[in-house]
């Protein structure tokens, strides 16, 4: 099993408040720049971040990869944040202006509705101070169980058998 532990009910967290993936925490620090996350009284949750510059695709530039990658991080920490652990079903994300590298960032996220264990989840990326729209997204997010992982490994192993 990777270093990045089997599972979590509640992951370790930076002195931002920030909830470390199983990558993460070897660092103490989210490797995509997360920096704080804080849930308002609405329910929203809004996330400081800064792009690193390892994560450039162009001249002082944001990968599109890395934008697509914190957006799925922030908006999946909705259900999170709501003590409820869940897997990214489907992500959406338009680019909207090129993000730039190494800048004060804003993601805003929120729940647009719930369906049984589905969170239909929304969010922006912003530059500051300006409130620029830099990106948005929609998706959905599956509530899982504990043995999540565990299943998955198991199939990952009759993947690795070959066919029956």
């Amino acid at each position: 099993m990777p270093d990045a532990m089997p599972d979590f009910q509640d992951p370790p967290r930076t002195s931002g408040g920030v909830a470390l993936c199983g990558a993460c925490r070897k660092g103490a620090a989210c490797k995509l720049g997360v920096e704080r996350e804080h849930m308002e009284d609405d329910g929203t949750v809004r996330f400081a971040l800064t792009c690193p510059r390892d994560h450039e695709g162009g001249p002082d530039v944001a990968h599109g990869g890395w934008t697509a990658a914190v957006l799925d991080d922030c908006l999946g920490h909705v259900p999170l944040l709501n003590r409820v652990l869940s897997v990214t079903a489907e992500l959406t994300v338009s680019f909207v202006k090129p993000v730039p590298v190494g800048r004060p960032l804003e993601v805003r996220a929120w729940v647009e509705r719930r369906e049984g264990s589905r969170w239909y989840i929304s969010g922006e990326m912003v530059l500051l101070p300006g409130r620029a729209v830099v990106a948005r997204a929609s998706g959905i997010w599956v509530s899982r169980d504990n043995g999540h992982f565990a299943r998955h490994e198991r199939w990952l192993a009759d993947q690795d058998a070959g066919p029956h």
